[in-house]
């Protein structure tokens, strides 16, 4: 008990720390903000210096350490995908608070549903991890597309939040609805994933075959799973699209098309995300059956195959996924924005 309360305590003291040393780091981080605005514009002859406001500095260094320190002492992530989140999470904060929002929801809501009846996942795959810990590779390949859209935001747009119009503002739009398409993506597949596995009653069917197949093979696909994959992205358009009405200015609002689809976009991401996600696992990654009974990643004299080839590991998977619908999305949601 002594020992369990004082790593309860060092851990509340590193807590601490990183939030103390998150103040300094954004004051100095917005003060070369400051000084470099104001040489660009004395040299480049700019009428006022572009200056991203400290409460936004602090933001962007204490919310992402918060959420670092929070995941690793609930064991959802390992220290290295924490630093590695941290670093991302900077940069979706800094750029827009609506990015950030989204990557929270993505975050909690999928630790919490890979934790959800862990006891039958063991039971069905032979690589499942206790508490689902996000290791470095998982965050890059979750949230690495979503960052390089949101540093382009940054360098494109600046630090700002604003309502979805592809006619009056492109570029932010675009930007926008790429990283909805890719956080709306990883919580679909996620929920369909470890949700549909565990609340559905019956076998799923392989998305390329319709035949049926084991629980936890690469490619299933269910009703169950279907609709917790749209669940998903649902709720990472709801996240958007409340965040924007917070903070963007509201007289943008009276000259910008209706939001709300914000929403149906989102809902649709984790649709088609986790679809694909089944395309690419039903052919491009090898499930088989143990002798015990497990789906297993490799093939063996023992192992039973039932689909794919041994091509991409899950995390190729999931990266490719992301790209994807951070491409996909924008081009879908300027053809049918027109029609709400």
């Amino acid at each position: 008990m002594a020992i369990n309360n004082k790593i309860l305590k060092d851990e509340h003291l590193i807590t601490v720390l990183l939030c103390a040393l998150a103040i300094p780091l954004s004051m100095s981080m917005w003060t070369i903000n400051l000084v470099y605005s104001k040489f660009l514009s004395k040299n480049e002859g700019f009428d006022e210096p572009v200056v991203i406001s400290p409460g936004r500095w602090l933001a962007s260094c204490l919310i992402p350490l918060i959420i670092a320190v929070h995941g690793y002492r609930k064991k959802s992530i390992t220290l290295d995908g924490a630093v590695l989140g941290c670093a991302l999470a900077f940069v979706l904060t800094l750029s827009n608070f609506s990015f950030l929002v989204c990557l929270i929801t993505f975050f909690l809501s999928s630790s919490r549903a890979t934790k959800v009846r862990s006891h039958i996942k063991k039971k069905i795959e032979e690589d499942f991890k206790e508490g689902g810990q996000r290791n470095w590779i998982q965050v890059l390949c979750n949230g690495g597309m979503a960052a390089q859209l949101a540093l382009l935001y940054l360098l494109d747009v600046g630090a700002s939040e604003r309502p979805i119009d592809f006619v009056g503002d492109y570029r932010a739009s675009w930007l926008s609805i790429g990283i909805l398409g890719v956080f709306a993506c990883c919580n679909g597949d996620t929920w369909a994933s470890e949700l549909g596995t565990v609340f559905s009653d019956s076998d799923p069917y392989l998305v390329t075959t319709f035949e049926k197949v084991p629980k936890g093979t690469n490619g299933g696909i269910s009703v169950v799973g279907t609709l917790f994959s749209t669940i998903g992205g649902f709720v990472i358009g709801i996240s958007q699209y409340i965040t924007l009405y917070y903070f963007s200015e509201k007289n943008v609002w009276a000259y910008a098309p209706p939001q709300w689809p914000i929403i149906f976009f989102g809902a649709l991401a984790g649709f088609l995300g986790s679809l694909i996600d089944s395309l690419m696992g039903a052919t491009l990654q090898y499930s088989g059956l143990d002798k015990e009974g497990k789906i297993v990643s490799h093939s063996s004299v023992t192992v039973k195959h039932i689909s794919g080839r041994n091509i991409l590991d899950n995390h190729s998977v999931n990266l490719i996924s992301t790209v994807i619908m951070g491409l996909l999305m924008p081009t879908l949601c300027k053809s049918l924005w027109p029609l709400f």
